[in-house]
């Protein structure tokens, strides 16, 4: 699978930026498909993730209330809805498929990567 995240940018605090990502290729529907994020010297961590059905979703504790991943299987997309920018949620984020249909929240897990999007939120 294919998988290409858009919709970074540079906005202020307290901002919105809506991220999509769109699948190509290989299977979409079963898999569980989840939003990581990688700021400037730090590890790569979890953000968000739903089972294709949407029945479990699941959130980093620093996006809770803030963030929310949707998915449209027919159209192969997920989406992660991000409000209430913070200054400590500029990062590169990354859409990914994990190997399974249930939410784990390991990067570990998670076997299609795509190319990610820059979100720059200035104070």
């Amino acid at each position: 699978v294919q998988l290409q995240a858009c919709g970074g940018g540079l906005v202020q605090a307290g901002g919105s930026l809506n991220l999509s990502c769109v699948a190509s290729g290989d299977t979409f529907t079963s898999h569980v498909m989840g939003w990581f994020r990688q700021a400037p010297g730090k590890e790569r961590e979890f953000v968000a993730a739903s089972t294709w059905r949407s029945d479990d979703v699941e959130y980093a504790d620093s996006v809770k209330g803030r963030f929310t991943i949707t998915r449209d299987n027919a159209k192969k997309m997920v989406y992660l809805q991000i409000n209430n920018l913070k200054p400590e949620d500029t990062a590169v984020y990354y859409c990914a498929r994990s190997r399974y249909t249930i939410v784990t929240q390991l990067k570990d897990d998670f076997a299609a990567w795509g190319k990610g999007t820059l979100v720059t939120v200035s104070s």
